[in-house]
């Protein structure tokens, strides 16, 4: 049987800030993030099985990414742990969705983060090949399983 890839897109929207940077990204902002997933696997061949032909159903995908990494991230600052900053107790209803990380945040950051969540979550027989994440519309980081092993 082939390998196949198949990919679903997310999008979320999140600010956050980098810690002793030389530009403005310094400052909280936000970004209107574009998520791709990429998974492969072998396609089930099983004629009594309603998700015969498929790597893993789409909506399937949809649920798993949602749960676990979309509806984490929307509408969330994240900054790094290290960065200066109040209690988050402190800060109120305003930043209730703030993840202190241990990281920059920039989205190369982000694609591991992503990545390495996404990696647990899968069945055994399904296989995390890439996480694209833009920034912008013209500005992205990827991640392959491949450079990665």
């Amino acid at each position: 049987m082939a390998t196949i890839r198949v990919t679903k897109q997310f999008g979320f929207e999140m600010s956050h800030a980098l810690f002793n940077y030389d530009g403005l990204c310094k400052n909280i902002h936000g970004h209107s993030y574009k998520l791709r997933i990429t998974i492969s696997g072998e396609p089930l061949n099983n004629p009594a099985d309603p998700k015969n032909g498929m790597v893993i159903d789409f909506s399937d995908l949809k649920k798993l990414i949602n749960k676990h990494i979309v509806d984490e991230l929307d509408h969330s600052l994240m900054i790094n742990a290290a960065a200066p900053h109040r209690n988050p107790d402190e800060l109120g209803q305003m930043y209730e969705r703030l993840h202190l990380v241990g990281f920059q945040p920039t989205t190369e950051n982000l694609v591991v983060y992503i990545a390495e969540k996404i990696q647990k979550l899968l069945p055994a027989n399904l296989k995390l090949f890439s996480v694209r994440l833009y920034e912008t519309a013209n500005s992205f980081a990827e991640w392959f399983a491949s450079d990665n092993l």
